[in-house]
């Protein structure tokens, strides 16, 4: 498929929380709480400063978010200066196995994209092409391109929530800006259960250190906020 990229890509923070041992989530039927209310708030504002949230399908599967701007002054203050009230949904599918009654469908009002492979592009069309718009991203779906396509939608700032598998594709690919990484305070210790980033070829190794630029306590939890390109500032 022939596509004319656009020049541009959107700033990428990557956030996401993780026990001492590196795991997003356990193995149970009940979702991991890894963060607190004071972090889960420096979150939201993180949101409301973005143009778009993205979270891969089986996030959308498994956590069924909502991905909305939770405080009521945050939204206010995005609507007067033009924009929606939370950002735009965006998430990535290789088979378009999607429940239209996911949250990411049926919560709020924001412009929501999916990107599909084109083998499943038909099927997730089929199912869900009447609450989001769908986007043949290639096969496989093809992050640089995906981001090219974002920025000529006008997506300035792209946060990207996850899960494991999406972080990777992002960071092996060197799409990365900024990183946030929380760490909560306890172990999961199961290896069943999925790992902030698995195996994978990255461009930060020994030879080449991402630079730190915060560690901040929140309550009992640790933001790590670590600079990916030099796109990201200390500020």
């Amino acid at each position: 498929m022939s596509r004319t990229p656009a020049p541009t890509r959107p700033y990428v923070l990557l956030s996401c929380a993780a026990s001492i041992d590196g795991y997003i989530d356990d193995t149970s039927d009940k979702r991991l709480l890894l963060s607190n209310d004071d972090d889960l708030d420096r979150v939201d504002a993180v949101r409301a400063s973005c143009d778009a949230i993205l979270v891969g399908a089986g996030t959308v599967r498994r956590d069924d978010p909502r991905l909305l701007v939770r405080s009521a002054s945050r939204r206010a203050e995005r609507v007067a200066e033009g924009r929606p009230a939370s950002p735009a949904k965006v998430t990535l599918t290789a088979r378009g196995d999607l429940d239209p009654t996911a949250r990411f469908f049926t919560a709020g009002d924001p412009t929501r994209l999916v990107y599909c492979a084109t083998g499943a592009l038909e099927k997730t069309r089929e199912r869900i092409g009447r609450l989001a718009t769908v986007v043949d991203a290639g096969e496989p779906v093809d992050p640089a391109w995906l981001l090219s396509d974002l920025a000529a939608r006008g997506v300035r700032r792209l946060m990207v929530e996850g899960g494991g598998t999406v972080h990777a594709q992002f960071l092996a690919a060197g799409l990365a800006d900024e990183l946030h990484l929380v760490v909560a305070p306890f172990f999961v210790g199961d290896a069943r259960a999925p790992r902030f980033v698995g195996e994978g070829s990255f461009p930060w190794h020994p030879g080449r250190r991402a630079r730190l630029v915060e560690a901040r306590q929140i309550g009992d939890v640790v933001l790590l906020r670590y600079a990916l390109s030099e796109r990201c500032t200390e500020s």
